[in-house]
C-alpha cells in the first residue's frame, strides 16, 4: 500500500498495488489458519535485514527511488518464490505443499508484476543496467548475511 499512497496519480499501480494487497491479505489469512491449526502464536514482526539492507541502496530522487523501489520489489519477490518452491518440494504431499506451491506461484506473479510496471514507467535499457546493479548489491549483501530461517 505505500506505493499507492506514494504514487497515486500512476492509475496503473494503483489497481496492480491494490490487487496485490488484497492477495497478500489473503494469504497473511491462510497463513494464520495453518498456524492456529497447529496451536501455535504468531511471532511478533521484525525488520528482515536483508529486504532492509537491500533498501539502503535506493537512490535519491523521484525518478530513481521509484525505479529502485520497484526493481527491490521485484528482486524480494523473486527470492521469495525460490525459497517458497524449496520448501514446497521439501514438504510431503498435502495441504502444506499445495499452499507452499500457490505462495511460490503468487510470488513469482508479483516479481513479474514488479517488472512490468517498471517498464510501463521506464525505458528497457534503464530498467536492465539497475537491475544488474542491484543484484551484485544484493550479492553483496547475502555473502554477509549470517545464516538464519527465512524466507525473504
Amino acid at each position: 500500500m505505500s506505493f499507492v499512497m506514494h504514487y497515486p496519480d500512476r492509475s496503473e499501480l494503483v489497481s496492480a498495488m491494490i490487487a496485490m494487497a488484497q492477495e497478500e491479505l489473503a494469504h497473511f489469512a491462510q497463513v494464520y489458519e495453518h498456524i492456529a491449526e497447529r496451536g501455535l502464536l504468531m511471532g511478533a514482526d521484525s525488520k528482515d535485514p536483508y529486504v532492509t539492507a537491500l533498501r539502503e541502496h535506493i537512490r535519491k530522487g523521484p525518478e530513481a527511488y521509484f525505479l529502485d523501489r520497484l526493481l527491490i520489489a521485484a528482486i524480494v519477490e523473486a527470492r521469495g518464490c525460490e525459497r517458497f518452491g524449496l520448501l514446497a518440494e521439501a514438504l510431503p504431499e498435502g495441504k502444506l505443499q499445495e499452499f507452499y506451491r500457490e505462495i511460490t506461484r503468487s510470488e513469482a506473479r508479483h516479481a513479474g508484476l514488479f517488472l512490468r510496471l517498471a517498464k510501463l514507467y521506464f525505458p528497457a535499457d534503464t530498467i536492465s543496467k539497475r537491475m544488474e546493479e542491484l543484484r551484485s548489491i544484493e550479492a553483496s549483501i547475502v555473502a554477509k548475511l549470517p545464516i538464519r530461517a527465512a524466507l525473504h
